[in-house]
C-alpha cells in the first residue's frame, strides 16, 4: 500500500527539486533563509517549472533537460519558503524516498545527469541539518519561554487600547498598505481568538513533562530515519556514479554530507551505518578522496577524531576504526601519510581548543584502540606504517596533554610558555601550524613586556617561513633557509625541514598562509627587528636587517629601503650612546622538590628576569604563585644554594630553591665576547658559587674556606622564545681555601682594570673600586689573604704552583692599584684633594706591607726540570763517516 501510495506523491519530487533555492536554509548560523531575512511566505504568483509540469502530467522524473532553474530567476521572481513549510516538503521527500519502490528510485538515479544528482545531494545536505536532534527541553524552560511571550503580547495588546482608537480606525489602519507599525498585531489577533498567541501559549504550557519528553522520543526517532534514508540516496547515488565520467564531484558532494551529518547530533544506530559507509566509501574511491577533496578530508578528520572521543562506547570503537582505515589507506596510496598525519594533528588542536563536550579520558583510549590495530595488522608489519602511525599517536598525546593543561596554568606564565612551547613543538611537521603557535607565544611575551624573547618567535617564525620558500623557490636573494639566521640565534637552526615527514609546499598544498611568501618573510623580520630595538638588542637589529635588504634590493623597493637604513642608522646610534647604560637579564637558577609539583619534580631551570630583579624579587613571587596553588603552609623556599638531600625533605611539602648564577666563560671564549652585548648574547652556561668549610658551616676563617663553583649547562641558548629554559648538565669543581684567594684576588684586579679603561671616564665608581681595594677598614682584605697564605711558603710542595699564582695575581693588583690613584687624581675636583691623599697614604702603606711577600719567590720553581750537559764541539773525538767508511773498506 505505501509502494502505491509513494508513487502517486512521485512528482512532488520534481517540484521539490525545482525549489531547492527556495528552500529555508537550516545550515545558515542565523538560523535564516540563505536569500531572504524572512520566515514567512511572500505573497505573489511563483513561476513553475517546465519539467515540474511535465511531472504533474504524469512524466515523472523526467528530469534530464533542464529549462529555465528557480536559482537563476531574479530574486524578486521567486518567494522564499519557511521553516515549517521547508521541513513539511522534506518530510515528504524523505518518506517517498523510503516508500516507492527501490528498483525505480535507483533506475531514475542512474538516468539523471551529474547536475541534476548534485541538486539532490545539495537537497540531502539541508535535509540533514533540518532534521538534526536538538535534545530534549525541560518543562520549566519552555514555561519561561512561554510566559515571556505572552507578556510581549499583552503589552502590544495595551498599547493598542490606549492609543485611544476604536475598531473601525484599527480595521481601517489594517487595510492601509504597508502600515506596519505594529508588526506584531495582524488580524488574526483581535478577529480570531483562537489563533492567537494568548491561546496557543495556554495550551502549550499545559504540557506536562510526560509529553515533553514523547515529543523528545519522537524527535530522536525521526532524526534517525531520516539520515538513515538520507544515508541509503548516498549509497545509491555513489553506485550510480560508478559509470559517469564526473563522478569525482558526486564523490566531493557525498562526502560533504556525510561530513555534515558527523557534525550534528546523531544517534549510535545511525553513526554505526554512516561509519560503515565512509570506510566503504573509502575503501572503494580513496585514491580519488585524497587526491581531489583535500579539504574535504580534512574536515573528517576532524569530525571522526570528535567522535573518536564520544562516551558511547559503541561509537568510539566505529570512530577508531574509521580512522584507522583513513590513515592506513592513505599510506597504501602514498607510501607516506604526512597529509594525513597533519590533518589529524590540525583536527585536534581545533577539537580540544572550540569542542564543548570534549573528553580527553575517552579519546586516549581511542587513540590506544588504533595503537592496537596498527600492532595487530599483519599486512602491514613489514611496512614502516606501524612506526609512524607509533609516533603520529605519540605526539597526539603529547598535544594534548599540553593543551588541556594549559588551561590550568593560565596564571603560571612560564609553565603555561612551556606548554605553548611543546605544543608548538609537536606541529613540527605542519608548518602553518607551527607558525601560528609561534606568533601567539610572541603575543604573550609582548603582553608581559618581554619583548627579546617576542623577537626572537618571530625570527623562528621567519626561519619556517625561508626553510620552506627554499623549497619553492630558488632566488640568491633569499635566505638559504633556517641556516642562514644563525648569527641571530644558534637556537634556529631548530626550525630546519630535515625530518623524513616534512611536507612539500608544491605537492601537498601546505604552507599556504599569507606568511609563506617573500613579503610575508619580509614581514617578519621587520617586525622582529622593531621589538629586538624595543628590548635594546640592537646589534641583532643589524643582523636581522641583513636578511631583509637584499630581497629589498632584488624588488627594487627604494621607499622601504629608504626607511631600513635610517632604522639601522638609529641602531648604530644606541649603540653608540648607551653601549654600557643597558641592562640585559638577569638569571636565577629554581630547582623543584616535592612530588606536589608533579613533572617538575627534581626539575632545574635557569630563569631569565628583567634587568636588576633581585633575589628577594623572584623568590616572593614563586612562593606567593605556588602558595596560592597548594597553600601557603605546603610551600617552602630553601634559601641556601647547597644540594638538596629529598630524603630529609617533607613529602607533603613542595620546595623551592633558587639561587643567582652568572654567565659563564672559558678563556678563549673571552676573546670573542668583546662588547658589553657580546658578553649577554647566546648564553648558554651559568655558574653559581657555594661556600662550605670541612666542618660543614658556610662560612669560615680564610685559611679554611672552600668553595664549590658548579657550571650549570641549558638545553638553549639564552635570549630564546621562553624565558625559562631546562638544565640539561651540570659541573662541579671545588676549589681549595687558596685557589679561592687567587680568584677572589683575579676578580678585584679585573674590577680595576675596568674602571681604569671605562669610557667616558667614571670618578665614582673609580673610587668606589678603589676604597674596596686599599681602604683601611676593609675586612678579609688584600692585605689579610696575603698575611694568611703568602707570609710563609707551603710545606706541601703540590701548592708551590697555587702560591706563585697568588703571588703574582697580588703583584698585578698592586700595579692596577696604582694606576687608579694615578687616575682619580687627574678626575678629583678640588675639594677631594683630601681624599685623594688619604687613598694615596693607604696605597703606599699596603704597597710596602705587601712587597715583601710580592718579592719572595720558592726558588724550587725557577729551577730547569732538566740538566742539560754542556758538550765541546770536539770533532777529534768524533768518528767522520768518510772515517767510518775508510775502516770498512781497510777490514774487507
Amino acid at each position: 500500500m505505501k509502494v502505491k501510495i509513494a508513487a502517486l506523491y512521485l512528482p512532488l519530487v520534481g517540484i521539490i527539486l525545482d525549489a531547492l533555492p527556495q528552500l529555508y536554509d537550516f545550515t545558515a548560523v542565523s538560523g535564516k533563509s540563505r536569500t531572504s531575512g524572512s520566515d514567512e511566505e511572500q505573497d505573489g504568483p511563483s513561476a513553475i517549472n517546465q519539467n515540474v509540469a511535465l511531472a504533474i502530467a504524469g512524466n515523472h522524473f523526467n528530469l534530464k533537460t533542464s529549462g529555465t532553474m528557480l536559482s537563476s530567476l531574479p530574486y524578486k521572481q521567486y518567494n522564499m519558503l519557511n521553516a515549517d513549510t521547508t521541513r513539511n516538503l522534506m518530510i515528504c521527500f524523505l518518506w517517498i524516498m523510503k516508500n516507492a519502490d527501490q528498483s525505480l528510485i535507483r533506475k531514475w538515479i542512474a538516468d539523471l545527469p551529474s547536475m541534476q544528482l548534485n541538486r539532490i545531494l545539495d537537497l540531502l545536505f539541508i535535509c540533514v541539518s533540518c532534521f538534526e536532534y536538538k535534545g530534549k527541553q525541560s518543562s520549566d524552560k519552555v514555561s519561561t519561554q512561554v510566559l515571556q511571550k505572552s507578556r510581549d503580547v499583552k503589552a502590544r495588546l495595551e498599547e493598542a487600547l490606549l492609543r485611544g482608537e476604536g475598531a473601525r480606525g484599527e480595521m481601517m489602519r489594517r487595510r492601509t498598505p504597508g502600515n506596519d507599525r505594529f508588526p506584531g498585531l495582524n488580524e488574526n489577533l483581535r478577529w480570531k481568538k483562537e489563533q492567537t498567541h494568548w491561546r496557543q501559549a495556554n495550551e502549550k504550557s499545559d504540557k506536562t513533562k510526560a509529553e515533553l519528553d514523547q515529543e523528545a522520543l519522537i524527535s530522536g526517532n525521526l532524526a534517525t530515519e531520516a539520515n538513515l534514508i538520507i544515508l541509503d540516496m548516498q549509497e545509491n547515488i555513489i553506485q550510480a556514479s560508478s559509470a559517469l565520467d564526473c563522478k569525482d564531484s558526486l564523490l566531493g558532494g557525498v562526502l560533504r554530507v556525510l561530513v555534515n551529518s558527523l557534525s550534528c547530533d546523531q544517534s549510535t544506530t545511525y553513526l554505526t551505518h554512516c561509519f560503515a559507509t565512509l570506510r566503504a566509501l573509502i575503501a572503494k574511491f580513496g585514491d580519488l578522496l585524497f587526491e581531489e577533496e583535500v579539504e574535504q578530508c580534512a574536515d573528517l578528520c576532524q569530525r571522526v577524531l570528535h567522535h573518536c572521543s564520544s562516551s558511547m562506547d559503541t561509537t568510539r570503537s566505529q570512530a577508531c576504526a574509521t580512522l584507522y582505515l583513513l590513515m592506513r589507506f592513505s599510506f597504501g596510496a602514498t607510501s607516506n601519510f604526512a597529509r594525513v598525519k597533519m590533518q589529524v594533528t590540525m583536527s585536534l588542536a581545533s577539537l580540544v581548543g572550540k569542542a564543548p563536550d570534549f573528553n580527553e579520558e575517552h579519546l586516549r583510549r581511542s587513540l590506544r584502540t588504533i595503537l592496537a590495530y596498527s600492532e595487530e595488522d599483519t599486512a602491514m608489519q613489514t611496512t614502516p606504517f606501524p612506526t609512524q602511525v607509533e609516533e603520529l599517536l605519540c605526539n597526539l598525546n603529547s598535544i594534548l596533554y599540553d593543551t588541556v593543561k594549559m588551561r590550568e596554568f593560565q596564571e603560571d606564565p612560564e609553565m603555561l610558555m612551556d606548554l605553548m612551547y611543546r605544543i608548538a613543538k609537536s606541529y613540527q611537521t605542519s608548518p602553518d601550524l607551527r607558525l601560528t603557535w609561534l606568533q601567539n607565544m610572541a603575543e604573550k611575551h609582548t603582553k608581559k613586556k618581554c619583548y627579546t624573547e617576542a623577537a626572537m618567535c618571530l625570527v623562528h617564525a621567519a626561519a619556517l617561513v625561508a626553510e620552506y620558500l627554499s623549497m619553492l623557490e630558488d632566488h640568491s636573494y633569499l635566505p638559504v633557509g633556517s641556516v642562514s639566521f644563525q648569527n641571530i640565534s644558534s637556537n634556529v637552526l631548530e626550525e630546519s625541514a630535515v625530518s623524513d615527514d616534512t611536507l612539500s609546499p608544491d605537492e601537498d598544498g601546505v604552507c599556504s598562509g599569507r606568511y609563506f611568501t617573500e613579503s610575508g618573510l619580509v614581514g617578519l623580520l621587520e617586525q622582529a627587528a622593531e621589538l629586538f630595538s624595543t628590548g635594546g638588542l640592537y646589534e641583532t637589529v643589524n643582523e636581522v636587517y641583513k636578511l631583509v635588504i637584499p630581497i629589498l634590493e632584488a624588488h627594487r623597493d627604494f621607499r622601504k629601503l629608504t626607511s631600513t637604513h635610517d632604522k639601522l642608522q638609529k641602531a648604530f646610534d644606541n649603540i653608540i650612546n648607551k653601549d654600557h647604560k643597558r641592562m640585559f637579564g638577569t638569571y636565577f637558577r629554581v630547582g623543584f622538590y616535592g612530588s606536589k609539583f608533579g613533572d617538575l619534580d627534581e626539575q632545574e631551570f635557569v630563569y631569565k628576569e628583567p634587568a636588576i630583579t633581585k633575589l628577594p624579587e623572584i623568590s616572593h613571587r614563586l612562593e606567593g604563585f605556588y602558595g596560592q596553588c597548594f597553600g601557603a603552609e605546603f610551600v617552602e623556599v630553601i634559601k641556601d644554594s647547597t644540594p638538596v638531600d629529598k630524603t630529609k625533605l617533607d613529602p607533603n611539602k613542595a620546595y623551592i630553591q633558587i639561587t643567582f648564577v652568572e654567565p659563564y666563560f672559558d678563556e678563549y671564549e673571552m676573546k670573542d665576547r668583546v662588547t658589553y652585548f657580546e658578553k649577554n648574547f647566546n648564553l648558554r652556561r651559568f655558574m653559581y658559587t657555594t661556600p662550605f668549610t670541612l666542618e660543614g658551616r658556610p662560612r669560615g676563617e680564610l685559611h679554611e674556606q672552600y668553595r664549590r663553583n658548579t657550571v650549570l649547562t641549558t638545553m638553549h641558548a639564552f635570549p630564546y622564545i621562553k624565558t625559562r629554559i631546562s638544565v640539561i648538565q651540570k659541573e662541579e669543581f671545588v676549589l681549595t681555601p687558596m685557589e679561592v684567594a687567587i680568584e677572589d684576588m683575579k676578580k678585584k684586579t679585573l674590577q680595576l682594570a675596568v674602571a681604569i679603561n671605562q669610557e667616558p671616564p667614571d670618578a665614582k665608581m673609580l673610587q668606589m673600586v678603589l676604597q674596596g681595594s686599599v681602604g683601611a677598614t676593609v675586612n678579609q682584605g688584600p692585605l689579610e689573604v696575603a698575611q694568611v697564605f703568602l707570609a710563609e711558603i707551603p710545606a706541601d710542595p703540590k701548592l708551590y704552583r697555587h702560591h706563585n699564582k697568588l703571588r703574582l695575581c697580588f703583584k698585578e693588583f698592586i700595579m692596577r692599584c696604582g694606576e687608579a690613584v694615578e687616575k682619580n687624581k687627574r678626575l678629583i675636583t678640588a675639594d677631594q684633594r683630601e681624599y685623594q691623599q688619604e687613598l694615596k697614604k693607604n696605597y703606599n702603606k699596603l704597597k710596602e706591607n705587601l712587597r715583601p711577600m710580592i718579592e719572595r719567590k720558592i726558588p724550587e720553581l725557577y729551577k730547569p726540570i732538566f740538566r742539560v750537559e754542556s758538550q765541546k764541539r770536539d770533532s777529534f773525538h768524533r768518528s767522520s763517516f768518510r772515517k767510518c767508511e775508510t775502516q770498512l773498506s781497510q777490514g774487507s
